[in-house]
């Protein structure tokens, strides 16, 4: 691990519009996940396990919850000097929010002042994955290039979903062009079925990220976006470097699930992220204790399964049950279900994500549903089971027919 003194960025604005109406009420990293945690989690703990562990949470759109959970879960010894700071766009640099996240960096360069750091970590906040940064910092300090960017390999097919890498072949770790979402765009040299896409995670000399976040605030013309902007400028200084995720090796993973990285910003691969949790030999294993993702938990009691009666046995298989849920009589299946969830008699609940405090009662039949926090669902209700109805009735329907219910919605018997 690096001894470097690295100062940790999170980039946590995200308005998350593709996630309604899950952000209806909260920004986007704090849109809970896999039943105990918040998708923040997941950035934050791959930060500390790496090591770094004075971080800078930049927030902004529906900021409450987040900045509630970081300050219940994320505290560090300040005796060590260590610290999670959340901060909100300052307008120290004029009356205006954060224009992207280039100048959600450079609106925040007193923190880089205040820290001394010669290096600088930029994460996302609303990924889920694992990855030792460190290793990535040891990349790039190696390289002796300004910038680093972490990137995984997708199919080629996928390109024009991602930011894609086109790197030199003569020199396969620099960038030789950055390019936002081709239609066409060439193999990898040694696996042509692929391409490089960012991560939206970058390594940074603070120096050369100070000096170019400053230069891109005065051009009018930039959209001030790390990737869109920052990035190409380091592209054509020759000073950009890619870090291929594949080589990243965390403690605890498996050939399962060393490269696993999902991109969960749709309703739709929210809910396929989720669904990979709960596979036998899980896609992504959330009990790998050697790099363990960190959350704040609830006081709950134990989960409970209740009632043996005919007909009304209490229930789950292939699922996540989380504390404080009561299954009494219900039936689960393939489904995460988060603290504090009442399921009653005679229901059946199947491919399903069901957030904190959900009230389910009798003879519900519930399928392929996203259920948000505190939402009653009164007896005898159907969800999922026919999408005309569920749209009809005002719910989100995705494309892939995963039916979402926002938070605290009153159902109508």
């Amino acid at each position: 691990m690096s001894s470097k003194k690295v100062l940790a960025i999170v980039l946590a604005g995200g308005e998350g519009k593709r996630l309604m109406p899950l952000t209806l009420d909260r920004a986007k990293p704090a849109v809970p996940f896999g039943g105990i945690y918040r998708l923040i989690d997941f950035a934050l703990s791959n930060i500390a396990n790496s090591g770094y562990l004075r971080m800078v949470v930049l927030t902004q759109y529906k900021s409450h919850s987040l900045d509630k959970h970081i300050a219940q879960t994320w505290r560090m010894s300040s005796l060590l000097g260590n610290y999670v700071a959340p901060v909100p766009a300052q307008q120290r640099m004029g009356k205006h929010w954060f224009r992207g996240s280039a100048d959600a960096i450079y609106q925040s360069l007193n923190l880089i002042h205040d820290e001394k750091p010669e290096y600088v970590v930029v994460v996302g906040a609303d990924n889920v994955y694992r990855m030792d940064f460190s290793q990535m910092v040891d990349a790039h300090i190696e390289s002796g290039k300004a910038c680093t960017v972490a990137a995984i390999r997708q199919p080629v097919e996928q390109s024009d979903q991602f930011g894609v890498i086109e790197t030199d072949p003569s020199d396969p770790t620099t960038i030789k062009a950055f390019v936002e979402k081709p239609t066409v765009t060439e193999g990898l040299a040694d696996d042509p079925g692929s391409v490089l896409a960012s991560m939206g995670n970058y390594v940074f000399t603070a120096d050369a990220l100070m000096e170019a976040v400053t230069r891109d605030a005065e051009d009018d013309d930039s959209k001030h976006d790390m990737g869109g902007d920052i990035v190409p400028y380091f592209v054509d200084q020759d000073s950009a470097g890619v870090y291929d995720f594949i080589h990243n090796v965390v403690p605890g993973s498996t050939d399962r699930d060393r490269d696993y990285w999902r991109d969960v910003g749709t309703l739709d691969a929210f809910y396929e992220a989720h669904m990979d949790l709960i596979s036998i030999h899980p896609v992504f294993n959330l009990y790998n204790y050697d790099w363990p993702t960190y959350t704040g938990h609830r006081n709950e009691p134990p989960a409970k399964f209740v009632h043996a009666g005919p007909g009304r046995v209490g229930t789950a298989v292939d699922s996540l049950i989380s504390p404080g849920v009561v299954i009494s009589g219900a039936q689960v299946s393939n489904s995460v279900v988060s603290p504090g969830v009442r399921m009653n008699s005679w229901s059946s609940i199947s491919d399903s994500v069901i957030m904190d405090d959900v009230s389910i009662g009798r003879h519900c039949q519930i399928h392929r549903a996203i259920i948000d926090k505190g939402v009653v669902v009164p007896p005898r209700t159907q969800i999922g089971l026919d999408v005309a109805k569920d749209r009809a009735r005002g719910f989100v329907v995705t494309d892939s027919g995963i039916t979402v219910i926002g938070k605290g919605t009153v159902l109508e018997p």
